[in-house]
């Protein structure tokens, strides 16, 4: 394998975009600042003051495709026959906070899909394909294009020269939004602006804050007819809650739920404590007022044994930037931007994203 391409974030987008590329012949390193893959797709590895060991889906509960999305079907069905997904046959739903009950029972909808035994069993997967390097804890601080040598130029977090590339596929929007200066305090890796006209279209994304409640029950919530999960309506607080551990190949010695709350209750926390990592203190304090909320529902819920609260700062993009493109693409740079902000807000996008991104990189080495 010559040809080196470098992609930022093992998301699903971006572990998808590496495997068809490394099926290509084309030689992949994956830069990903956590410890693991997934993203909002990664599992949470959790303890109880026992010992005991509990796994959440804390970010995305489950995926669907559509019937039309021939490519992405293709990749569910071998992911599917290599037992890393299979299909989440429970009853979903929703619940109205104001009559304080259950109002509807989804009927047919499409096939959900969830990762076994995890939501990130797919992106392990791919992210450790033949072809494919990936490199856990190693945030890139810096892109540089280098005009004489026709090739990208990466720097890391702590100022290591990581290597040159031919190209770039950029699936984390902190790469070039100013979440990164937020968090950082450094400028965003690569300055669109001096790159293309692409710049202007995404000096920033606005996305949607989420805040994830996770808890665990000695006995199943009895009083909950949809074993997979439900919507709130007429609440401020919370906008889902799935049951965890409904989902194929999971454990069952504990009931698990994950509820979501509203972007309006994640926007007011965050504007009252700022974007700063959420301290031990503001997250029990949220776990709380979530796990109230939840109560006050009227459902009979008893008192969990574990209950802890995190933060997704920017879980849900509130735009998309490539429309019908799927991607946005830079040829004379060789850089590719995608995931679920080009396309739509789910884990379907992300994927779809990833495909038509691995296809740009293609298609410009067939001409080269």
């Amino acid at each position: 394998m010559t040809s080196k391409v470098a992609i930022i974030g093992s998301g699903i987008s971006g572990a998808v975009c590496a495997s068809i590329l490394a099926k290509k012949g084309i030689s992949v390193t994956i830069f990903e600042s956590a410890r693991g893959p997934g993203g909002r797709m990664s599992q949470r590895r959790e303890h109880c003051e026992d010992g005991r060991e509990l796994l959440f889906d804390h970010g995305a509960p489950c995926f669907s495709v559509n019937a039309n999305n021939l490519e992405m079907r293709s990749l569910v069905n071998d992911w599917e026959s290599r037992g890393l997904v299979a299909q989440w046959e429970e009853k979903f739903g929703s619940f109205d906070c104001s009559s304080r009950r259950f109002v509807s029972v989804e009927e047919e909808v499409n096939t959900r899909y969830v990762g076994v035994p995890g939501m990130n069993s797919v992106c392990k997967a791919l992210c450790h394909e033949p072809g494919v390097e990936t490199r856990f804890g190693h945030g890139i601080g810096r892109l540089d294009w280098l005009v004489d040598h026709n090739a990208w130029s990466l720097t890391s977090l702590d100022g290591q020269d990581v290597g040159h590339f031919m190209g770039v596929v950029a699936t984390d929007k902190n790469t070039f939004s100013s979440r990164f200066t937020d968090v950082t305090g450094k400028p965003p890796p690569i300055d669109l602006n001096s790159v293309s006209e692409v710049g202007f279209q995404i000096k920033e994304i606005p996305a949607f804050p989420c805040f994830a409640l996770m808890l665990a029950f000695a006995q199943p919530l009895s009083s909950i007819p949809m074993k997979g999960g439900f919507s709130f309506k007429n609440s401020e607080i919370l906008s889902w809650a799935y049951c965890d551990s409904s989902k194929p190949g999971r454990s069952t010695t504990s009931e698990r739920w994950v509820l979501h709350s509203t972007a309006k209750y994640a926007d007011l926390v965050i504007s009252q404590a700022g974007f700063q990592k959420p301290s031990t203190a503001l997250l029990t304090k949220v776990a709380e007022e979530l796990f109230q909320e939840f109560r006050s529902t009227g459902i009979d819920i008893p008192q969990p044994f574990f209950k802890k609260a995190h933060r997704w700062g920017s879980a849900f993009p509130a735009v998309s930037i490539a429309g019908e493109e799927k991607c946005l693409w830079v040829e004379n740079r060789r850089l590719a931007i995608c995931g679920d902000f080009c396309m739509m807000p789910n884990v379907e996008g992300a994927i779809s994203s990833g495909i038509a991104a691995a296809a740009k990189f293609v298609q410009l080495l067939a001409t080269e």
